[in-house]
């Protein structure tokens, strides 16, 4: 008897991704199990961008951070879309910090400029801060105490409602020489769990994405947090040196690695 299913023979390849290929056939038409995978995974992303960002669940994974256990509580901020259909129809909104939270930053009045500013921003996936924010911050902060023992840190920042360039205007207003965001990527339908960070130096209203370096796809599944740590402070180390980030600051922390792996043999020359 013929099977049902028609498997198909690249499937072998999914041991290597997440993404959907070898999906095989049923007749003319998907097999039952590929589309009710596809429907589970498009609710986990609608469910990753509309779920609100539990605040106090991520205050108390914070303070289990030690090296924040001395920062206190965050400061909680929001931006100017006052809802997620707001947030979601108006993005300039997401991107600047209603008066509240702008005044709640000038009370805290810091004169002496610090060396960076850490931002922890919903964006489009509070599931991704849920579960990344704290592990990614406590293997970030012990090298960053290991390698740069006299970083000085502002108050930490938690923002509802808020896209990557509030970062921007955080940075500036609490006088900090850099400031490095945690955002909620974009869900995609294998990764609705995906952390962005941003790293910028000199941060201050009007500045464009071209002044950022991104690190993206921070998840278990993805960039391991450990491996995310020493990219972001290679880039904080290298922007502190060269004054600058962006476009003219390049990620080269894997360099050493791949120059002494790789064999000098060219692969289109025969020998």
């Amino acid at each position: 008897m013929k099977p049902t299913v028609i498997e198909n023979p690249w499937r072998r390849l999914r041991a290597f991704t997440d993404a959907r290929i070898g999906l095989g056939r049923a007749g003319i038409s998907l097999p039952t199990s590929e589309l009710l995978a596809f429907q589970l995974s498009h609710a986990q992303a609608r469910d990753a961008v509309h779920c609100p960002l539990d605040v106090p669940a991520l205050c108390s994974a914070l303070a289990g951070v030690p090296a924040l256990a001395a920062q206190g509580r965050p400061l909680e901020l929001h931006s100017q879309a006052s809802d997620r259909q707001t947030y979601l129809q108006r993005p300039d909104l997401g991107r600047r910090l209603d008066e509240t939270s702008r005044q709640l930053l000038i009370a805290q009045a810091i004169e002496q400029p610090s060396d960076l500013a850490i931002v922890i921003v919903d964006g489009l996936s509070s599931l991704a801060i849920q579960q990344n924010a704290a592990p990614f911050l406590e293997a970030f902060l012990a090298l960053l105490a290991e390698q740069v023992p006299d970083c000085q840190l502002a108050p930490i920042s938690i923002v509802r409602q808020g896209r990557v360039a509030i970062g921007d205007d955080i940075g500036a207003l609490l006088n900090a020489r850099a400031v490095l965001l945690l955002v909620g990527e974009r869900p995609g339908l294998s990764s609705p769990d995906s952390l962005g960070l941003y790293l910028t130096w000199a941060p201050r209203p009007g500045l464009t994405d071209a002044a950022r370096n991104c690190i993206s796809n921070v998840r278990p599944a993805g960039l391991p947090w450990a491996e995310a740590a020493h990219r972001a402070l290679y880039l904080l180390r290298e922007a502190q040196r060269l004054q600058l980030s962006g476009v003219g600051l390049k990620d080269r922390s894997a360099s050493a690695v791949i120059e002494h792996g790789a064999s000098r043999r060219n692969f289109l020359v025969s020998e």
